[in-house]
């Protein structure tokens, strides 16, 4: 892609939001498989608003001895073994999503990409626990620090689950697609972007 006409660098502190979003098979990022991951980019546009510019999905192998929870399973609907999913291993799967990632940050002028989630612990824990599996080195997010469109959601439509602050918001959501990664990745970045945009109008207009 082009260097946008205003790279992100002086709104989020030097950090690039990358909104994640991860399907597992559980919820212990050490034991569990991660089975599907997607990241979204988000950057300036000529009116400089956030909007969504790249997407990025794979699933992934679970890895060797990994658990997999019949209950996570049937929530996700991910069969780990189906000969369709396409998935490949966990190394390749942090290289094909990092290189875009980090290709993003170096054209917004930053340091380096922050993960953006929904109740994003979740998703730092298995990214992490990924990376320290694969011996995947230079990862371009920060280890710990992330924004939750939960708190923001909470602060700005009275609302924390994802469906309901999207409804609330005016986005479109379908039950059917939910638990996707790249759908909910996608949603998360549209919330994202129209609290980011709805909060510099607010500050404008009160300058």
């Amino acid at each position: 892609m082009d260097t946008p006409e205003t790279p992100l660098n002086q709104r989020f502190r030097g950090y690039l939001p990358v909104i994640i979003d991860i399907e597992t098979a559980g919820f212990n990022p050490k034991k569990n498989a991660l089975l599907e991951i997607a990241a979204v980019i988000v950057e300036y546009n000529s009116l400089n608003e956030l909007e969504i510019t790249e997407r990025y999905t794979t699933h992934v192998v679970p890895f060797k001895n990994a658990e997999l929870d019949p209950a996570a399973l049937k929530f996700n609907g991910i069969d780990p073994y189906h000969p369709f999913r396409m998935a490949i291993e966990e190394k390749e799967a942090l290289d094909m999503l990092f290189k875009p990632i980090k290709h993003a940050v170096k054209r917004n002028n930053c340091t380096r990409a922050i993960l953006v989630g929904h109740n994003p612990a979740f998703d730092i824990s298995f990214l992490n626990a990924a990376i320290q599996r694969t011996q995947t080195k230079r990862s371009p997010f920060h280890p710990f620090s992330t924004f939750d469109t939960a708190t923001l959601g909470g602060l700005a439509y009275q609302q924390t689950v994802l469906a309901k602050i999207a409804q609330t918001a005016g986005l479109e959501w379908d039950n059917e697609k939910a638990h996707s990664a790249l759908y909910d990745a996608e949603k998360t970045a549209e919330l994202f972007c129209l609290i980011v945009n709805r909060w510099k109008k607010l500050a404008e207009r009160d300058h």
